[in-house]
C-alpha cells in the first residue's frame, strides 16, 4: 500500500501580535522599574562653576540640601529653615558619625543663604559639608 503525502496549500505565516504585546509589556516594565534620577537632583538649580568641581557623590544616606534662587533650602522635597536643617543633620550624625552632606546652591542666590546652611551643617556635627559646583567649560 502506497501512502501519498497530502498537498497543503495553506501558506506559512508568523503571528507577530504576541511578540509585539511582549515587547510593549517589557517596555512598560522597564519604564516603571527604572529610577532615572534622584528627586533632589532633578530640581532646576543652576550650579556655579569651579575649577576643582567633582561629581556629586552618591553615598548611602547622603543628605542633599538644595538652595534655590530665592534662598529657600529644600531637603527631600520639603522647604526647611536653618534650624530644621540643623536638627535633621544632628539626628543623622547621631546615627552615622560619618554622615555626608552636600549643599547645592543656585548661582543666582546670595551666598548668605548658602553660608547659613553650611553653618547649620557645622552646628549639626558635619565637619566638612560638600559644596557642589560644576566644572568651568
Amino acid at each position: 500500500m502506497l501512502l501519498k503525502a497530502a498537498k497543503v496549500d495553506t501558506p506559512v505565516s508568523l503571528e507577530l501580535t504576541p511578540m509585539i504585546d511582549m515587547v510593549f509589556l517589557l517596555l512598560i516594565f522597564f519604564l516603571v522599574a527604572t529610577t532615572l534620577r534622584q528627586e533632589e537632583l532633578e530640581m532646576e538649580i543652576v550650579l556655579p562653576a569651579a575649577e576643582s568641581a567633582a561629581p556629586v557623590s552618591m553615598a548611602l544616606r547622603e543628605i542633599i540640601i538644595n538652595i534655590d534662587s530665592e534662598g529657600n533650602a529644600i531637603v527631600n522635597g520639603k522647604t526647611m529653615d536653618a534650624d530644621g536643617v540643623q536638627a535633621l543633620v544632628t539626628d543623622a550624625v547621631n546615627v552615622n558619625p560619618e554622615q555626608k552632606v552636600t549643599v547645592r546652591g543656585d548661582r543666582r542666590t546670595a551666598y548668605d543663604h548658602i553660608a547659613r546652611m553650611l553653618d547649620a551643617c557645622a552646628a549639626g556635627g558635619v565637619d566638612a559639608p560638600y559644596l557642589d559646583t560644576v566644572p568651568v567649560n
